[in-house]
């Protein structure tokens, strides 16, 4: 008992003292007719205050009301008998002691609404655990035994005779590639989230833009390096290439071969801006704000063979944010899009480079 008393007070300290404060105005009531109202009112000034912070269970509360309501109503009716208070002051005590209820019972409803978003919250992030764990798992079991079969597919096209066979092995293995391109992404997207998923580095914006236009010439558009800032980020330059060549991707599959593609780049205050521009069909309005969830697929202009918004996009926005960073689109139907990488810079930009036009081979 010696040491079950002293944890007691310490764990009640307030609880007792609002009795000791409360017992100290009854008295004050009782002592002191002339402050009128004063004592009463506090008392449940500061049982509404001392609630607010402990939020005792319904039934503490309801009992508490229901005790202060008869002991404060009990001590002015025996004033008021005695004429020393007037009869409407008695009106007062369940008045006050039912505005005290009221918010008692709206306090216990707010709870409830919060527990249960509270609840709906915890239970969407098991969902995406979940859907993590899912694309994780997904991605290495299929990993395997898509290498082997896209192995085969490439032996089958090199070795048979048969240019229809030839015909169809070069199509299974372009789908097959195309499946471990997803089973990569989902690989990526799947521990996005994760504190080891950047290995920064100095980039230095210019040199990266030239590499990007410079592995893409190959392919049949316009392509040019537009205006670059002398500056740099910290970034994983591998995980940034994917980003840059999902738009990439998604800018040759929007574009026709005579069509053109720019990367750029600028400074806005603490920023860099990463550009990457086409000249194709665009974006619907109504699609735009769409486009970055996970497996969306925007079908006008597009289609299987060019791949369309699958991945790709997600991939972009869980990249750009794990850099502190953000992505952003400017499209018109008709007239093509600007997709842009707004990336926190390590250096301010000092100058800006001179547009230098490169041109894949016909």
């Amino acid at each position: 008992m010696r040491e079950r008393i002293p944890r007691w007070v310490r764990a009640s300290w307030v609880d007792i003292a609002l009795v000791v404060f409360i017992l100290l105005n009854l008295l004050a009531m009782r002592l002191l007719a002339e402050w009128q109202t004063v004592p009463f009112l506090v008392i449940w000034v500061s049982l509404a205050a001392i609630y607010g912070f402990r939020l005792w269970h319904l039934g503490s509360a309801l009992l508490t009301a229901a005790a202060l309501t008869l002991l404060t109503g009990g001590l002015i009716g025996w004033q008021v008998l005695r004429g020393e208070q007037d009869l409407d002051y008695l009106a007062e005590v369940p008045l006050i002691a039912l505005m005290f209820v009221i918010m008692v019972w709206h306090s216990r409803r707010r709870l409830a609404a919060v527990e249960e978003i509270q609840r709906v919250s915890e239970h969407n992030l098991r969902l995406l655990e979940q859907q993590r764990q899912f694309l994780q798992d997904a991605s290495h079991e299929l990993g395997t035994p898509l290498t082997i079969a896209l192995g085969h597919a490439e032996l089958i096209e090199r070795a048979t005779k048969d240019q229809e066979i030839a015909r169809d092995a070069r199509v299974a293995v372009s789908e097959l590639q195309r499946m471990r391109r997803l089973t990569s992404r989902m690989l990526i997207l799947a521990s996005a989230e994760r504190p080891e998923f950047l290995t920064t580095v100095s980039v230095d914006i210019r040199e990266f833009l030239r590499e990007n236009v410079d592995r893409w010439a190959h392919v049949r558009r316009r392509w040019s390096l537009g205006k670059a800032p002398d500056a740099t980020i910290d970034a994983d330059r591998d995980r940034l290439t994917l980003a840059v060549d999902a738009l990439i991707e998604n800018a040759i599959s929007n574009t026709a071969d005579d069509g053109s593609i720019e990367l750029s780049a600028r400074c806005d205050g603490d920023f860099v801006i990463i550009a990457v521009s086409d000249s194709g069909t665009g974006i619907a309005a109504a699609d735009v704000g769409r486009i970055f969830g996970r497996f969306t697929r925007v079908d006008s202009g597009r289609n299987r063979a060019a791949g369309g918004f699958g991945l790709g996009l997600a991939l972009v926005q869980a990249i750009t944010e794990a850099h502190g960073g953000s992505v952003r689109v400017d499209s018109t139907v008709g007239r093509g899009s600007v997709f842009e990488l707004h990336l926190p810079a390590a250096t301010s930009a000092m100058r800006q480079s001179q547009p230098v036009s490169i041109r894949a081979p016909v």
